[in-house]
This record gives structure tokens, C-alpha cells and sequence, in this order.
């Protein structure tokens, strides 16, 4: 039988120190292990930031409501901390719950820019070159039929820029039915189509978007890491970050009170999207979940911070400015040096843009309802996070639909970068 706790009397000069002592320890904890993540209010940055911030939310506010967008949430960074943040509007319209600091949303093809990184993982530590051929991992490929030359020429770079020629859906089968799944649940059910797949240009010629080529990136993580690809990047990504919030297609129990419903609204009428899916093989292409203050980590390592041992631990810092530089040119690529806004080249997985005269790292993500884009000013360590939970279109004529959603988005993000993000970026 265990004896009875003694009580014992505390000094109250004692009980102090120590209380200062667990402040500063706390203070010191939330040094390294991520980004601040409570915005200030009012947001806080130099002279005419609140203005210029505060037009942006009216300019965000107004297309969500014009547009019909049921939530979404909106995020400011620069060199690691979030200044400002927002959220409106609904995670679940028949639910009436808000959205809020702890919603989830899926990311749809963001996730490539963490697959992208766990190929570079791979490649510092000797296990590939980003110039192997994808064959060398991934023998099956042999049944492609490829009227450009051997299928060997198709390297992991190519992959990776999206310029190696393969298809851009995973699956362009199927789908269009309620019990069809969302993705194929198999790798053996893509290798399956290979005899009746072909390439479409000679590798490295051009850029051309391909879903199909992802998925081989996370066949060979899978064969290389011994690990599930979820597995893998939750491992090696995920929890060195401190996302331990994110996580991949269904989500767990302990989380699903703050997912957010996504939605279609198409002409006018709103329908639910497919909730919760299983993206299957294609968990590479767009599998990622996470609250914005996962999202918010992810984004602060993209920054990076001078000295973050963390940081160099997940990726060096060298790696991953290697993903940004172009390898190949995409539309529009003639008009770099113009205002507009234009993506002008594709590197490693990520998007490079000219918004504004400033050059950014970007990428998007659009399925299942929800649409995101992150947007990151290098040099400045200045970035932004956006996502809706509703896919907006409208028909503008017999065969011709407008993307409402996207068009907020690049909208908002015209303004953003144009306004707020030199005064942070001291331009």
C-alpha cells in the first residue's frame, strides 16, 4: 500500500522564481520550435502595413461574398513569423460551424512541393541523381510506348519540372460516377495501363503539367525509403517541422471535429464535394491535410532563417534553392520582364512567377472543392497562404466556363504582391 503525499509548504519567493523560470523556458521553447503563430492585432509591420493589409481583407471579404465562397482563410508571413491573419466564413454550412485558427483544409497539389523535397532528401544522402533515368527505379515503365527514343532519356529532373512528356491525369478513366474512387487505390492498376500510355513530346522540350509524372516521384520514394510514401514524408518532413497536425488522405479521429466541408458551386447552385477522400496512388500528387499553422511551419521553413539547424536538418538550404531555378519555360515566359502577372518558368516541383516586379516562388493546389496557392518572396522572407473551401464556375456561354475562384485568387494575389509585400519586402 503506497503511503500518503506529504504536502510541503512552498516559499512564495520560491513558487515566483520558478514561475519566471517556466515562462522563460516557454519563451525559449517557442524560439525552436516554429514560427509564432498567433497574429497581432492589429496586424503589425512599418508605417502604412495596417492600411495597405486592411484593403487587401476588404478586397478578400468582398469576392468571397460576391462569389458565393462558403470559407477560407488567408495568411501573411515574413522572415518566419505570421504578422497577420484571417479567417470567414464557414468550415460546415449545414453544421453553421466558422471557420477558425483550427480548420483543416486539404492541399491538394501543394503536396508535390513536399514530394519534390523528399526526392532531394534522397538525393543528398547518395541514393539517387536527380539525372537518373525513372526507368532505373521503376522497370515497368518499359511498357510506355514512346516514339521519341528510348524511354531511358526520361530522367527524374524531368519528373520533377513537369517536362517529361507523360500525361497530365493520373487516371483519365473513370470517375464520373458517384461509387467510382477517387483516384486509383494501386500502383498495380496504373503499371496496368502502361501498354496503353505513350509520350507525349521529347523529354526537356517543353513544359506540360503531368499528375501521372508525381506519382512516379512517390513510386520511388516508396522503393528507395522502404517506407510508405505518408510514411515517409511524416518521418523525415512532417514531424521535424512540427506539423504534427498534417497528415494524408482520411483523416484521424482526433481530428476530424475540424475539417472543413468543401463545396462546388456551380451557376449559382452549391453542392458538397466529396468529403474526406482517399487519394489513393496518387497520394504524392495532392494527399496533404493541415491546419494553417502547420501550414504556416511549412511556409516558414520555405523562408528559412539563418542558423536553424532544424531547418538544414529536414533540407539544406542550397537543395532547396537548387528547386527554385528554372528548368524549363513555360507560356509567357517572353513576358518575365513585364508587370503583368505571368509564371514564367518551372523548377524543381515549384513554380517560379513575376507578380509586380517581384520574382516568387509559388504553387497551387485545386481538388475536390478546395483551391490553395502559397506565394514567397525569397530574398525578403516574405510570404502569403490562401485557401477556400468552394470552387466556384459559372458559364459564360455554351462550352466556355469561368473559374470564379481562381480568379479571386489571382486577384488577391495581384494585390498582395503588388501593395503589401514591398513594404515588407523594403521596396
Amino acid at each position: 500500500m503506497r503511503a500518503p503525499l506529504r504536502r510541503y509548504a512552498v516559499p512564495a519567493r520560491t513558487r515566483r522564481a520558478s514561475c519566471l523560470v517556466f515562462a522563460v523556458s516557454l519563451l525559449c521553447l517557442a524560439a525552436v520550435a516554429g514560427p509564432m503563430l498567433l497574429a497581432s492585432t492589429p496586424p503589425q509591420g512599418p508605417p502604412g502595413f495596417a492600411e495597405r493589409w486592411k484593403a487587401a481583407v476588404a478586397l478578400w471579404h468582398e469576392g468571397l461574398r460576391a462569389r458565393g465562397i462558403v470559407g477560407s482563410s488567408l495568411l501573411l508571413m515574413h522572415q518566419g513569423r505570421v504578422v497577420a491573419r484571417e479567417t470567414s466564413g464557414l468550415a460546415d454550412l449545414d453544421a453553421k460551424r466558422p471557420v477558425d485558427e483550427r480548420t483543416i483544409y486539404h492541399w491538394a497539389s501543394i503536396t508535390k512541393t513536399v514530394t519534390g523535397i523528399a526526392v532531394m532528401q534522397l538525393r543528398d544522402r547518395g541514393r539517387l541523381s536527380l539525372d537518373d533515368p525513372v526507368v532505373k527505379y521503376l522497370p515497368e515503365l518499359r511498357a510506355v510506348h514512346d516514339p521519341f527514343g528510348d524511354i531511358s532519356q526520361i530522367t527524374i529532373r524531368h519528373a520533377m519540372s513537369h517536362s517529361a512528356g507523360f500525361r497530365g491525369p493520373t487516371w483519365p478513366w473513370g470517375g464520373d460516377r458517384p461509387w467510382h474512387p477517387h483516384e486509383p487505390s494501386r500502383w498495380e492498376q496504373v503499371v496496368a495501363m502502361f501498354p496503353y500510355t505513350e509520350v507525349l513530346f521529347p523529354p526537356g522540350s517543353r513544359y506540360s503539367y503531368s499528375n501521372l509524372a508525381i506519382v512516379f516521384l512517390g513510386r520511388i520514394i516508396e522503393q528507395l525509403s522502404g517506407d510508405d510514401y505518408e510514411v515517409y514524408v511524416d518521418k523525415n518532413v512532417f514531424k521535424p517541422l512540427g506539423m504534427h497536425r498534417a497528415y494524408f488522405d482520411r483523416a484521424p479521429y482526433h481530428l476530424r471535429p475540424h475539417l472543413s466541408t468543401s463545396y462546388y458551386r456551380e451557376d449559382g447552385a452549391l453542392a458538397p464535394a466529396r468529403p474526406d477522400v482517399d487519394t489513393g496512388i496518387t497520394v504524392a500528387n495532392g494527399g496533404m491535410n493541415a491546419p494553417f499553422d502547420d501550414m504556416a511551419r511549412y511556409l516558414a521553413f520555405l523562408a528559412g532563417e539563418p542558423g536553424r539547424a532544424d531547418y538544414e536538418g529536414v533540407l539544406k538550404r542550397a537543395s532547396l534553392e537548387e528547386m527554385w531555378q528554372p528548368q524549363v519555360k513555360m507560356t509567357g515566359a517572353e513576358q518575365a520582364d513585364a508587370d503583368s502577372p505571368t509564371a514564367y518558368a518551372m523548377g524543381l516541383c515549384f513554380f517560379r512567377e513575376r507578380v509586380a516586379g517581384l520574382d516568387l516562388v509559388a504553387h497551387s493546389g485545386s481538388q475536390n472543392g478546395f483551391i490553395s496557392h502559397f506565394f514567397l518572396h525569397a530574398p525578403s522572407r516574405t510570404a502569403y497562404l490562401v485557401a477556400f473551401n468552394t470552387t466556384v464556375t459559372t458559364t459564360v456561354r455554351p462550352g466556355e466556363v469561368r473559374e470564379d475562384t481562381r480568379a479571386l485568387d489571382a486577384e488577391l494575389r495581384d494585390h498582395i504582391v503588388a501593395n503589401v509585400f514591398p513594404l515588407l519586402a523594403g521596396k
